[in-house]
């Protein structure tokens, strides 16, 4: 059932600009499947899906391909759109983004697949990365760097 249940989140995601887990439930109640906003919510986290900006301004859920080796050429643009500074704190990194942005930033940072990386979780506009070791830490915001400022 999740798996067909994904599958129909794809196919919705990519014909429709949706804009909420809201809107995403209906639809998906539409087609038969019965479904929570905290099912929903794992969906899209387990799915890597993001909100990017839609044609006419708006954010819409989107599948973030990720390719094999660090960051594909959307998660890029991704990054460079919604960051807006990071820091360290001991064995974590804090990143600061446009309003909205945070899980699009958090899914990019996420396909890096660096080293001693352990995961993001992502508010509004913040994104919160642990890391595991200091060292860790300067490979991440070095990273980061090196992608915002191409």
């Amino acid at each position: 059932m999740k798996l067909k249940r994904h599958e129909k989140i794809i196919e919705l995601v990519n014909k429709y600009e949706i804009e909420t887990q809201e809107e995403l439930a209906s639809l998906l109640n539409q087609a038969g499947f019965r479904v929570t906003q905290a099912t929903i919510s794992r969906d899209i986290r387990e799915l890597r899906l993001s909100k990017v900006n839609s044609h006419d301004g708006k954010q819409k859920y989107a599948v973030m391909s990720v390719r094999d080796q660090g960051l594909n050429e959307k998660l890029s643009k991704v990054l460079k759109e919604g960051y807006i500074s990071s820091m360290e704190a001991s064995h974590l990194v804090v990143v600061k983004t446009a309003t909205g942005m945070a899980m699009a930033v958090a899914t990019a940072l996420d396909a890096m697949e660096l080293p001693g990386f352990a995961g993001c979780i992502a508010g509004d506009d913040t994104v919160m990365c642990a890391l595991h070791a200091d060292a860790d830490v300067e490979i991440l915001l070095s990273r980061i760097n090196k992608v915002v400022s191409q």
